[in-house]
């Protein structure tokens, strides 16, 4: 099974630069389940502002209405960078190898 991410909220400058509601943080999950198993993690990002000139900023930006689920979990693994998804991926392949075959545990023995 595959990790799946999603986006629970997006934060957003109202006015910035001539264009509206500029997503400048992405509150994500991941997570995945095997079997009876699972596991997640909860973060959020924040994004850079596009570099380079005027026009080539107004040609990258996504308007509000046209920001997809998928677009905005694209931006947020590219804020993150590869190492930081590959860990947090990898604390959740652990979370769901420790419930699968416990390390530790806690109870009262009556």
């Amino acid at each position: 099974m595959a990790h799946t991410w999603t986006v629970s909220a997006m934060d957003y400058t109202v006015l910035q630069d001539g264009h509206t509601n500029v997503v400048n943080t992405v509150h994500w999950r991941c997570s995945k389940t095997d079997g009876d198993h699972s596991g997640s993690s909860y973060g959020t990002v924040g994004l850079e502002a596009p570099s380079g000139s005027f026009v080539e900023w107004a040609e990258s930006f996504v308007a509000w209405d046209d920001i997809t689920e998928a677009t905005a979990v694209g931006w947020a693994k590219a804020a993150l960078g590869d190492d930081q998804v590959a860990a947090t991926e990898a604390a959740i392949d652990a979370q769901i190898a420790e419930q699968a075959t416990p390390t530790s545990g806690a109870g009262v023995s009556w």
